[in-house]
């Protein structure tokens, strides 16, 4: 692992707190290790979307997905803020000015959700290795200060579906490098690296919000393969998964 990506890797979303979470924090370092050895396609902040022929696919379909957007944003107040489905991100947000909607998260599919929408459902679920897919809106003004992601078996996958102007002032750092985003287009990026985000517009900024299952040689494959799987009994993505549930009864009128 290179000098940088192990001084990033150094920022959490939340400390571990106990002896077991201390222990599973370093067996995480040792894989994440691992994973970025064994990487096959690199260890960029920013990846080249070539290396993914399935960002095309997508980036196609945009105005379908954004089609069934428009609908959910009518009822934008509703929808969970993100510190709502996970505790674990409270150390960056508390408020509700990032607001979210789930098709799977962390491997779970939202059944509800996906019915709701189900053409960016299906053109989702095409993409290799999906454990996550949600609508990522942020309020005017928003900031989500520099952190990095709690694991780097994934990548992370923006696609750019409502983008308020000017569109230099709603941006995302990756470690030295800025991005911003475009309506229709896409980029994949390793949330590892520290990164921050900015709304600095006055309009509602929304990405396809995508965690993927890293491109790992064998055998380091199967080790990342384990964790992901192993990270659905954790105690944080239960919580998130409970969370949704209940918020889908709310949401959706049932009792």
């Amino acid at each position: 692992m290179s000098a940088d990506h192990q001084r990033l890797n150094e920022k959490q979303l939340k400390a571990p707190t106990t002896r077991f979470d201390r222990i599973f924090t370093r067996f995480l370092s040792w894989v994440e290790e691992k994973n970025v050895n064994h990487s096959k396609v690199g260890n960029p902040p920013i990846y080249d979307k070539n290396l993914f022929p399935w960002t095309q696919t997508i980036e196609k379909e945009w105005k379908t997905i954004k089609g069934e957007l428009d609908v959910i944003l009518k009822r934008r107040d509703e929808l969970q803020s993100f510190h709502e489905v996970s505790s674990e991100v409270e150390t960056i947000t508390k408020d509700d000015q990032w607001k979210t909607f789930f098709l799977m998260g962390y491997g779970v599919r939202v059944e509800e959700n996906c019915r709701q929408c189900p053409e960016t459902a299906r053109i989702v679920e095409s993409i290799p290795g999906l454990k996550t897919a949600m609508f990522s809106i942020l309020s005017p003004g928003k900031h989500i200060p520099a952190h990095r992601g709690p694991y780097n078996g994934v990548l992370r996958y923006h696609l750019g579906l409502i983008v308020p102007e000017p569109a230099d002032q709603c941006r995302i750092r990756i470690g030295e490098e800025y991005h911003v985003w475009q309506q229709g287009e896409g980029i994949v990026f390793d949330d590892c690296f520290n990164h921050e985000v900015w709304n600095e517009t006055d309009g509602y900024r929304v990405v396809l919000f995508v965690d993927f299952e890293r491109p790992i040689n064998f055998p380091a494959k199967l080790l990342n393969k384990f964790v992901l799987r192993a990270s659905v009994l954790t105690p944080y993505i239960r919580e998130a998964n409970d969370s949704q549930l209940k918020w889908a009864k709310k949401f959706y009128g049932k009792n």
